[in-house]
């Protein structure tokens, strides 16, 4: 599998869960909304430091992600 697709997959899960907005989640990790849609799509390469901030806005460790 495509790790962005799976990236972006996984994020998406863990937001749902959250029951929050991609707008709301992209202020909760200081990046545009349009940047958190592309992820989720897994048409955006995201950088280390933001697949932290994601982490860390959700609550997990960073590995889970790509799970």
């Amino acid at each position: 599998m495509d790790i962005l697709k799976l990236f972006g997959e996984n994020l998406r899960k863990y937001r749902m869960n959250l029951g929050i907005s991609q707008e709301k989640f992209a202020e909760m990790c200081n990046l545009h909304r349009t940047y958190i849609s592309d992820v989720e799509r897994g048409q955006r390469n995201i950088s280390l430091n933001n697949i932290q901030k994601i982490a860390d806005a959700i609550g997990i460790e960073t590995y889970k992600l790509f799970l």
